[in-house]
């Protein structure tokens, strides 16, 4: 009898574990919710949300690259070198431009190497920023608000294909997305 229940508990928790393992390797490579501080104060809330001013101002390269770009720091003296209001992080954007040196910005949003994401075809087929990246106008410190699995990714791809004919079809061939 007590070999039976040694047996049977056992067993339960090597299923328990397991299960915590697959869930885990699940979300290798999700890093929904990463916030990382910037070298440089940016309010994406003060920039996008109040000021209004449009996602392809600064990423430019989402209309024709694959990549969205992170803006070089002569973008933002296109305002702020007019502007009289400073900051502790103004002053160190307009260093950076006096010594010609690109700002250390942490990526947020990043793709395993496997994957192939191209901004341009989405931007395109009129998929708004916030789709993907959240409510950024809101985020006075950018987050990672989707996980960007691919069965998210896919979710995504199939309400699409049947919400607006009108629209490109998003593909779901898997060569489209790996390589």
């Amino acid at each position: 009898m007590l070999r039976r229940f040694v047996f049977l508990a056992t067993a339960i928790v090597c299923l328990i574990s397991a299960g915590l393992v697959a869930y885990e390797m699940s979300r290798v490579g999700v890093h929904q919710g990463y916030a990382p501080e910037q070298p440089i104060a940016f309010s994406h809330k003060l920039h996008a949300g109040d000021s209004r001013i449009q996602c392809l101002y600064c990423h430019f390269g989402a209309r024709t690259s694959r990549h969205a770009g992170i803006p070089p720091v002569n973008v933002c003296m296109n305002c702020h070198g007019m502007l009289t209001k400073q900051s502790v992080d103004i002053e160190k954007l307009k260093e950076l431009v006096e010594r010609r040196q690109p700002a250390q910005w942490i990526k947020v949003h990043n793709l395993p190497d496997f994957v192939y994401f191209n901004h341009s075809q989405h931007v395109i087929s009129g998929v708004a920023c916030q789709t993907c990246h959240g409510p950024v106008e809101t985020m006075a410190r950018v987050r990672q608000q989707a996980p960007l699995t691919m069965g998210w990714c896919i979710q995504c791809h199939r309400s699409r294909q049947v919400s607006d004919p009108h629209t490109p079809a998003a593909n779901l061939d898997c060569g489209k997305c790996h390589y």
